[in-house]
């Protein structure tokens, strides 16, 4: 095993070994290996938490990094994890034939090694896919879930787009492969008013042109594994506070299909985020930390300026 602790004023200590006490602010990332493939989280401590610590999951694009820009909300409330599970980030490269249960099970690892019995669990895109069926496989971990971007079932979008995409990466096409991703994951201009567009389809586009060769044999991979394994399970959910959210523009996982999954867990509720996509975690940065923030901490969610009605898709149905 091994640990690197980077405090905020510190040079980091690489190759440390053992528990290490927590400070503000201080970082911590733990190098782990579950059934021989390495992979990595890193972890933000908060000394006097007002919640469970938060792990974020994100989606196949995203790596334990990605979520720097919403510490500065999310770290007062309580200690953050991310990580990047065996397949994704700078992790072993993991074959398909490998699932999703075997991630769950990496997620349950992580949580063991670094000792939190209990977490709040946000889960964004495919990493709602992961954080689902952690949940439903290890539910004595989870007090409260936020899923966003999310769904039961493969959007049609998404598998007309990725036998495409696989080609195109497949041939070194890849600045067609960076648009055709973009095109998947962003809203059409037309469909509504969203926040940063331009500035948001940019960053993507330049994000994936610059990726390795072992993260384009990773995103292959890993379009392989959700094709082969699908992304759904009809497990029981544990009955504990949910909500689901995207953003009202989103037209890879849509409104109605969030609000599927929401029917679908216990009490869950749902809502949409104004003015946003598939990407509102990072078009909103600001409004979705706050909405995130506000549910694991037990605060409202109703009449939240940025958002539009909350609804309560289980009740709906029966």
């Amino acid at each position: 095993m091994r640990t690197a602790v980077i405090a905020t004023q510190d040079p980091p200590a690489a190759g440390c070994s053992g528990p290490v006490p927590p400070a503000t602010g201080q970082v911590v990332e733990r190098g782990l290996v579950f059934e021989g493939f390495a992979y990595e989280c890193r972890i933000v401590h908060q000394p006097a938490p007002l919640t469970a610590p938060l792990v974020l999951l994100g989606g196949s694009s995203q790596n334990r990094y990605s979520w720097q820009g919403h510490e500065k909300y999310l770290s007062p409330l309580a200690t953050l994890v991310t990580v990047d599970l065996p397949g994704y980030g700078t992790a072993d490269f993991l074959p398909a034939r490998y699932g999703i249960d075997f991630l769950a099970a990496a997620v349950r690892h992580m949580l063991v090694e670094i000792g939190m019995p209990r977490v709040n669990l946000f889960g964004g895109c495919f990493g709602e896919v992961v954080g689902l069926r952690f949940a439903q496989l290890h539910p004595e971990f989870v007090a409260r879930i936020v899923f966003c971007g999310a769904a039961k079932r493969f959007p049609e979008l998404y598998t007309h787009a990725v036998p495409r995409l696989t080609r195109a990466i497949e041939r070194g096409e890849i600045e067609e492969a960076a648009g055709g991703l973009v095109r998947l994951f962003m809203s059409n201009p037309g469909a509504g008013q969203v926040r940063r567009h331009a500035a948001v389809a940019r960053l993507l586009h330049r994000q994936f042109l610059n990726q390795t060769p072992d993260e384009l044999e990773k995103a292959v991979e890993h379009n392989t594994r959700l094709l082969t394994h699908g992304c759904y399970e009809t497990l029981p959910v544990p009955d504990v506070p949910s909500l689901v959210f995207t953003g009202e523009y989103d037209t890879l996982c849509t409104p109605e299909m969030g609000r599927e999954l929401a029917a679908a867990m216990p009490a869950a509720r749902f809502t949409t985020v104004k003015e946003a996509d598939h990407l509102v975690t990072v078009e909103r940065r600001e409004e979705s930390s706050d909405l995130i923030g506000r549910f694991f901490t037990d605060r409202p969610i109703d009449g939240l300026p940025y958002c539009n009605a909350v609804e309560s898709p289980a009740s709906s149905a029966e």
